[in-house]
């Protein structure tokens, strides 16, 4: 059984930002995202049961969204600590042998996303590996599932209609109808989970909710003022919806094969764990790139 895990990197390097130690190297910068994103990468690849493995990266933080609507999220807020150590982790992943997706007009999800639907006729499962809800909406095909780290827990197309009520092709109208604050996402007025939820689990997709009230057979709070708001804004929440679409049209060069992990590259790695001052992730890995 062939199973494709691809990673979210961003994701990885601000959870390990915020939640590992920090960490300097000899110069004083801070390190310690990519350090934790390193150990833990390790771990999952020597762990024995990731055997094909690509990691996609914000390699800038705005993308081709924000041509699209000026409120989409950008870089603003991030520190620059932590966005310093964007290109050192790619760096970083590629020492370790694994395959990078750098993401420069597409974001990391898009990357993900047009892996997944690249390559899932070839393998048995593909396991995305990000909590981000927008990933759910790949989740109808069910050999294309999710896996949160931070929590240890998997959802698929199941998972997801009990998480958010609607199924995963309707989740980039869900956005669009609730919104999505961390990607700068407002969503419509009044419009929240239980509506949203309850309106598309009926009707799927936001543009073929009937415009009056009187013509829902699902009932819901407040059907008056949120079918007017609707109507009055169903330009906004088609457009929101097409923000939060995933992409699978990102460039993704290698083939599976390329994809399978054959070992830490030792010179790249030992120089860079060198370089950074990581003295104990330097002693770690066990398997070498073309070494038995």
């Amino acid at each position: 059984m062939t199973t494709l895990h691809v990673l979210d990197g961003t994701y990885e390097l601000f959870r390990n930002h915020f939640g590992a130690p920090p960490r300097q190297t000899p110069e004083g910068w801070e390190i310690g995202a990519v350090a934790g994103l390193m150990s833990s990468t390790l771990a999952l690849l020597e762990g024995g049961d990731v055997s094909h493995l690509g990691a996609a990266f914000d390699s800038v933080i705005e993308s081709f969204r924000n041509d699209m609507f000026d409120g989409y999220k950008t870089g603003e807020g991030t520190p620059p600590e932590l966005y310093a150590q964007f290109p050192v982790a790619e760096r970083a992943m590629e020492a370790m042998g694994v395959i990078v997706w750098s993401m420069i007009e597409h974001e990391a999800d898009d990357g993900l996303a047009s892996a997944a639907i690249k390559f899932v006729d070839e393998v048995d499962r593909v396991v995305i590996m990000s909590p981000d809800k927008d990933m759910t909406q790949l989740f109808g095909d069910p050999k294309i599932i999710g896996y949160d780290r931070r929590r240890g827990a998997f959802i698929d197309a199941d998972g997801t209609r009990e998480k958010f009520g609607v199924s995963p092709e309707s989740i980039p109208d869900y956005l669009g109808l609730v919104g999505d604050p961390a990607d700068g996402i407002p969503g419509l007025p009044g419009w929240g989970a239980k509506s949203s939820g309850a309106l598309l689990a009926r009707y799927v997709h936001v543009d073929a909710i009937p415009a009056s009230e009187e013509d829902w057979d699902v009932s819901v709070r407040s059907a008056v003022k949120l079918a007017e708001t609707l109507r009055d804004r169903l330009e906004d929440a088609i457009l929101y919806r097409d923000l939060a679409t995933l992409r699978t049209t990102a460039d993704i060069p290698q083939t599976l094969a390329e994809l399978e992990w054959t070992g830490v590259r030792r010179g790249d790695y030992e120089a860079l764990c060198d370089e950074l001052g990581f003295t104990g992730l330097r002693a770690r890995p066990t398997r070498w790139h073309g070494e038995d």
